[in-house]
């Protein structure tokens, strides 16, 4: 299964923010949509970074509740590591575990066409492992 498999069923749609906006802006709008994560938009491009959850705690934790008036763009995670519609669901859980990372935009060429958390491969794979044992127990049952 790919990357857009998972897109498909789970939809396209990415909410970004503006590297120049507030941090608490940024944090209202993770809040107000239960999300970890927004994708940075700026000097033209889809994805110029990315801010998360860990973002805003590691800025808290170094310098102070007065990080909320800073832009985005002062701690998001500029160039993040980044997949293709096309790659396995594998390689990318592979690649979230190996470098820790729990968001990933997802692009092709130079367009933004999503982005998957570690939840929605976890989810992806917990249904997968149901399926599998559903068709296990009616092939046991058949005979």
């Amino acid at each position: 299964m790919t990357i857009q498999a998972i897109l498909k069923n789970k939809g396209a749609e990415v909410v970004a923010i503006d590297a120049a906006h507030q941090v608490a802006e940024a944090v209202r709008t993770m809040d107000k949509r239960q999300i970890g994560a927004l994708v940075v938009t700026g000097q033209g491009e889809d994805c110029s970074g990315i801010f998360t959850e860990r973002d805003v705690m590691r800025a808290l934790a170094r310098n102070g509740t007065h990080i909320l008036e800073d832009s985005v763009g002062k701690y998001m995670t500029d160039r993040p590591q980044s997949i293709l519609p096309k790659t396995s669901v594998e390689e990318a859980m592979e690649i979230m575990t190996e470098l820790r990372f729990r968001h990933l935009p997802v692009i092709s060429g130079n367009t933004l066409c999503g982005i998957v958390s570690i939840g929605d491969l976890v989810n992806y794979r917990i249904h997968q492992s149901e399926r599998e044992a559903s068709a296990l127990k009616e092939y046991i049952a058949t005979g």
